[in-house]
């Protein structure tokens, strides 16, 4: 487990799981401090990767860190960012979600289309979101009433929802160019010279890692992601725990939505396609187990800022778009691989 494991059992009316050092989890006496340090290991790799592009890229193109070039990959995982926060917890905990691009577009369309029907654009957004909540609702229903597993229910829904898309849309893009200048303030608008997406990613950012590292409620996201029974045993819902980690997944994709609707005054029903690799990539590259029970929402964050920069480093250098898939292909491939390797020696051990 990448963060403290000792739940405050007072608070919480629980008594911690005693896995072992080999689940995953902490030790009976508390934390796995060795985990905690491979964690912080693994963002100092991550830091050190970016910055030796970085500085490569500044010698093989004048233009990479310019403030324009800067600021454009910013922007550009900036609010794939949000999903990131909520895909990183949701692989924590042991699942996964297929469905968060066709989600994102969703809150896009909802929120297109009830401004359209003459509502307010901040309730429309709001209603978006909570639809998006929903469906994270209903795959979650899925995963802890049926008994399916996290990727067989998201890829049910990815089909679903993007269905629903193009259903309401009829196929055809929604312009939303008369959103009120307030509403778009959060997708298009900056404070003191720093874009307010960027602000509200990075208090986002902020605040989930904050609350995984401190909370005792969060905690039991890990718990449960690392060693299911021993959580069961000492009186965790994880039925609840997956549900509701499910349904905040789905919610940052509505945030999101509505962000980008902001940000592009649009609502296109084909947008998202594909996000859901860049978003999983992301938080696998930056620490996530696909197996549960470690991650950090620093590490997630690092990992996209990984692939932007691989990204913008591609596209100054002129490399063709159908190369850029199969060079961010063999990213993620070595990633879960590396992931692969870890948990079988942790196995083992």
């Amino acid at each position: 487990m990448n963060y403290p494991a000792q739940l405050d059992a007072g608070a919480a009316g629980l008594t911690p799981p005693q896995t072992t050092e080999g689940s995953g989890g902490g030790t009976k006496g508390g934390p796995l401090k060795p985990a905690s340090r491979l964690a912080s290991m693994r963002e100092l790799g991550l830091l050190i990767i970016i910055a030796a592009l970085c500085v490569g890229m500044s010698f093989a193109s004048p233009y990479f860190l310019t403030w324009d070039n800067v600021r454009a990959m910013l922007l550009s995982f900036s609010i794939e960012g949000i999903v990131v926060v909520g895909m990183t917890i949701l692989l924590i905990v042991g699942g996964i979600d297929l469905s968060v691009g066709s989600v994102v577009c969703f809150a896009m369309v909802i929120t297109g289309k009830l401004f359209l029907m003459g509502f307010d654009p901040w309730t429309a957004g709001l209603i978006a979101i909570a639809a998006s909540a929903m469906i994270g609702a209903m795959i979650g229903g899925c995963v802890t009433r049926i008994g399916l597993n996290h990727f067989i229910a998201s890829l049910a829904f990815m089909v679903i929802v993007r269905g629903l898309c193009l259903a309401l849309t009829q196929g055809t893009p929604q312009s939303l160019f008369s959103l009120p200048a307030e509403f778009k303030f959060i997708g298009q608008g900056t404070l003191f010279g720093v874009p307010a997406v960027i602000l509200i990613f990075l208090a986002i950012v902020v605040v989930s890692d904050f609350v995984l590292r401190r909370s005792s409620l969060l905690r039991r996201v890990f718990y449960t992601g690392s060693n299911e029974k021993a959580a069961l045993y000492s009186g965790i819902r994880v039925g609840h725990v997956k549900f509701w980690v499910t349904v905040l997944c789905a919610a940052s994709a509505g945030l999101a939505g509505v962000i980008y609707t902001a940000r592009f005054g649009a609502a296109t029903p084909t947008f998202g396609v594909g996000m859901e690799l860049n978003v999983i990539a992301a938080a696998v590259i930056g620490g996530a187990s696909l197996k549960g029970g470690s991650g950090t929402v620093l590490g997630a964050v690092l990992g996209l800022a990984l692939l932007s920069v691989v990204t913008s480093s591609l596209i100054l250098l002129d490399v063709s778009p159908y190369w850029q898939d199969v060079i961010k292909g063999v990213i993620l491939l070595a990633a879960v691989t590396i992931d692969h390797l870890m948990n079988t020696r942790k196995t083992k051990r």
